[in-house]
């Protein structure tokens, strides 16, 4: 099931909130179920749901960024969850490869994102693919948010969908990306 975030329907939000909650529970000073995007970045929420119980769920958020001279429809994925009781039954990739072709059906030229490294595998076997020596730059300009700061293991992964997009992925690899997504969701 697919729906802009701001319109999930309440009982499917609040078991994505739960969800959320449990694979990153709140510090003391955000309440559970609170977390919320951006809406500059067009949340789309993406959801597994059986029996009326969401067994994995991920958002799509998106931009235009500029990169190497060009501008670009870019998309990532964020907050991407399984329920703890549903893990190792593939829901995750499942959902992981539906985004894939849902994105690429969205008029995006990229899709990109970065994942903890030991996920690499998980997200290449859902057709991404790692850009080697990327680093996405979130946060502002102004307060930049690396993806290679200290105490983080990412990658960032990838994939192509517009002839401009394909045109340019040799631009990517071993590059500093600005996505810049604000101070909210300040790397998607």
């Amino acid at each position: 099931m697919t729906f802009p975030e701001s319109d999930t329907p309440p009982a499917l939000r609040t078991q994505v909130s739960e969800l959320r909650d449990e694979a990153w529970p709140p510090d003391s000073a955000s309440a559970p179920g609170a977390f919320a995007h951006d809406p500059a970045l067009r949340p789309v929420s993406m959801l597994l749901v059986e029996s009326a119980t969401v067994l994995a769920a991920l958002d799509i958020l998106s931009k235009e960024i500029v990169h190497a001279g060009s501008r670009f429809r870019a998309a990532g994925l964020s907050t991407v969850v399984t329920r703890g009781t549903a893990r190792g039954q593939g829901h995750g990739r499942r959902l992981v490869i539906a985004v894939r072709a849902a994105m690429a059906a969205m008029d995006l030229d990229i899709g990109l994102f970065t994942c903890d490294r030991p996920l690499q595998p998980f997200y290449e076997r859902a057709g991404w693919q790692q850009l080697p020596g990327a680093v996405l730059i979130g946060g502002t300009p102004l307060a930049p948010f690396p993806s290679d700061r200290p105490g983080f293991d990412k990658v960032t992964m990838a994939d192509f969908f517009s002839p401009l997009g394909r045109s340019h992925r040799s631009s990517f690899p071993h590059s500093r990306i600005e996505v810049y997504p604000g101070e909210i969701d300040r790397l998607w």
